[in-house]
């Protein structure tokens, strides 16, 4: 009975064997990582609230002054604080997204 089922379960086997293998080195990474803990933490909120905080009083400075050389129905503080907090969302998106890659 070495047919196609043992052939089957072998495969299968190997592909659990591959798994555990994967989780024991992600286990033993996380184990050499344990600098990386609640000063690391802290770092990555205060690099995500920059990330979000310098576009958006960027765009509020130049909508103020904006709005102070060309006066109009149209509030350039707003416009470009709302731009602004649109492009740190996308930037602090860019910075966690590529930290979790790293991780992986």
């Amino acid at each position: 009975m070495s047919g196609p089922r043992t052939q089957r379960q072998r495969g299968g086997t190997e592909e659990v064997s591959e798994k555990i293998g994967r989780k024991a080195e992600r286990k033993l990474k996380a184990r050499g990582e344990l600098n990386r803990g609640v000063w690391f933490g802290l770092g990555m909120f205060g690099l995500v609230g920059w990330a979000v905080a310098i576009p958006a009083l960027l765009g509020v400075l130049l909508g103020l002054w904006l709005d102070g050389q060309f006066p109009g129905r149209v509030s350039w503080t707003l416009t470009l604080l709302f731009l602004g907090m649109v492009l740190g969302c996308l930037n602090a998106w860019y910075w966690v997204s590529r930290e979790s890659r790293h991780d992986r």
